[in-house]
């Protein structure tokens, strides 16, 4: 780095040509009357309409960035910025550059990112979508709080500040409009401090759609937030499908369950060992997904759930695995007596399903865990260096 500046004002841009000059002089502007000693960047990710030449000529910083996307803009220029402190935002006039005061006090009070908030500061007319107002970011919002105990309110608002090295330390990887959920999200995991700031969206001043689409991002965002939480997307569903399928077992252990006029039987009791099944074998993915985000620096160490899985041992799986299956055999041996006794003929599923329906869910329960525990061990050899 040739200088180190207090803040740069960090632009992606993509054909902006329409808007970017605006936002250069809003920017200077604001450095200029609240002596901030500070740089206008712009990261271009290969604009053609001529966006580089007016950046430039407004006294702004550009680079560019090769590799497309608006993750891939604002990584390589918060690498590149000089700024001690960053703030982004969209280059098509639609976030105010010229109230960037209340991210620096923030940022000089020692938070680490500072985020705005467009549904505290306001939103004009027409410059949102209503299914984005009412249901995208409310609903990506909501699960982001939910999932990673975040307080922040608005997941997906593109203006926000930051301390360039905290960030960088994050090492970010998305490098589409998911890099908005990832910021946050690894902020919250690595304990950064994070505050709030009430900010205003106006509708663009560009010509053209934005380059925004709003199912196919909606849904990066989305596959994101799931990708990034195994308790979640795997160990909740696993745990709420395993208790429903034991339930469900457990109840005909004295025989069918009769509720009013309806009686349920066998097929009742597959469907309910199938659900044990199903949950168990998502449980196994989250643990898989868990070590596999930890060891990849996804996810940093030292939570409750690290804890667990470093008590879960390769033994231990194998062990229980091996009771498990062993379980199974004997009530299926049982089942073969049960038969033997009716001369290898036919029986009445009523006699003898109940048993084997338990000893075959028994039997994979327990191959599944043996075989799991081995798999956990090979991710464990580098997860305990």
């Amino acid at each position: 780095m040739e200088k180190e500046l207090e803040l740069t004002i960090l632009m992606p841009c993509l054909n902006e040509a329409e808007t970017i000059e605006t936002c250069i002089k809003k920017a200077k502007k604001s450095l200029e009357e609240n002596n901030i000693n500070g740089e206008v960047l712009i990261a271009d990710n290969g604009s053609t309409d001529g966006s580089q030449e007016i950046a430039t000529k407004n006294g702004a910083r550009v680079i560019n960035v090769p590799l497309k996307g608006y993750g891939s803009a604002l990584i390589e220029g918060t690498k590149q910025a000089y700024g001690k402190y960053i703030i982004m935002g969209d280059a098509d006039d639609s976030y105010d550059f010229s109230n960037i005061m209340p991210y620096v006090e923030k940022l000089r009070e020692g938070y680490e990112l500072v985020m705005g908030n467009r549904f505290k500061g306001g939103i004009e007319k027409g410059a949102m979508p209503w299914s984005h107002k009412y249901i995208g970011t409310p609903v990506l919002s909501f699960i982001g709080r939910l999932f990673y105990k975040s307080k922040i309110g608005d997941f997906n608002c593109g203006m926000r500040g930051y301390k360039r090295d905290a960030i960088l330390k994050l090492d970010l990887k998305t490098t589409g409009m998911e890099y908005a959920s990832e910021q946050i999200v690894q902020a919250t995991l690595n304990g950064l401090k994070i505050a709030e700031v009430p900010t205003t969206l106006k509708k663009d001043g560009r010509s053209r759609p934005p380059h925004l689409k709003s199912f196919k991002d909606g849904w990066r965002h989305l596959k994101f937030l799931l990708m990034y939480s195994p308790k979640w997307l795997f160990l909740f569903p696993g745990i709420i499908l395993m208790l429903m399928g034991l339930i469900g077992t457990i109840a005909f252990i004295f025989g069918d369950v009769h509720i009013s006029s309806v009686v349920l039987s066998i097929n009742s009791r597959l469907y309910f060992g199938a659900m044990f099944v199903v949950g168990f074998q998502i449980i196994i993915f989250s643990l898989f997904a868990k070590v596999y985000a930890i060891n990849s620096g996804m996810h940093p160490k030292g939570d409750k759930f690290t804890n667990i899985l470093q008590k879960i041992t390769l033994e231990k799986g194998l062990v229980l695995g091996i009771i498990l299956t062993l379980i199974g055999i004997g009530l299926s041996i049982y089942a073969i007596i049960i038969w033997k006794n009716q001369s290898f003929g036919n029986l009445n599923p009523l006699d003898v399903m109940p048993i084997t329906i338990n000893a075959v869910y028994l039997i994979i329960v327990g191959i599944q865990m043996a075989f799991a525990s081995f798999i956990l061990g090979i991710l464990n050899i580098e997860y305990k260096k």
